[in-house]
């Protein structure tokens, strides 16, 4: 394998970046950037940590954060599964990225930034879906933000092509994997029940 171990190394791969890849980055929220997220239902923060980095999806049925101001965005942390990765790094190392999707749009919105975590009642109040608030509230710094060219998701077709999810596991499926005892065929057919009170 031809490794690329260098920044030269890499940058001889390349041409110069397109310029308007320069000039679309923002340091603050302006208008246009502002009506792009709060069209957002779902996010994709990512974190560092000493273990390494996570990407955890993040959805509501309305916008996934709250603009504070040009430089401040409250993202609740709600109901998941308690493993908590993104939170543990939040809280050793602050660096954060949130790549937002609409759907239906092949563009998407990158914010990077730092955050820290509040469990401030007035803050975790402030948020509410059916009667829940959320135990913390993710409190992102915004550095720089800009869109994200479009050719990804135009090659994915990831709006267009259609339904793909009878091509992969179920989440039972991936359970039982790594346990042969569970009963993942269970677990499918009651998941979504069980989930819709324990979505806030």
């Amino acid at each position: 394998m031809n490794r690329v171990d260098t920044i030269e190394a890499l940058e001889a791969l390349y041409d110069a970046p397109v310029p308007a890849s320069l000039t679309k980055v923002a340091t603050r929220m302006t208008p246009l950037y502002r009506q792009w997220i709060e069209a957002a239902r779902f996010v994709v923060l990512s974190t560092v940590g000493p273990e390494g980095t996570d990407g955890s999806p993040r959805g509501d049925d309305g916008p996934v954060v709250r603009i504070v101001d040009e430089r401040t965005l409250w993202l609740p942390d709600w109901r998941g599964n308690n493993r908590i990765d993104s939170l543990r790094n939040i809280v050793r190392d602050g660096r954060v990225s949130l790549m937002f999707m609409v759907p239906g749009s092949t563009n998407v919105v990158r914010v990077n930034g730092r955050a820290v975590l509040t469990a401030d009642p007035e803050v975790t109040g402030s948020f509410e879906q059916r009667g829940q608030h959320p135990k913390l509230v993710i409190v992102v710094t915004l550095d720089e933000m800009y869109f994200q060219c479009a050719k990804a998701i135009m090659r994915s077709g990831l709006w267009t092509r259609g339904d793909d999810s009878a091509l992969v596991p179920s989440a039972g499926q991936f359970i039982k994997e790594q346990d042969r005892g569970f009963d993942g065929e269970t677990y499918d057919a009651t998941y979504p029940e069980y989930a819709k009170t324990r979505m806030w």
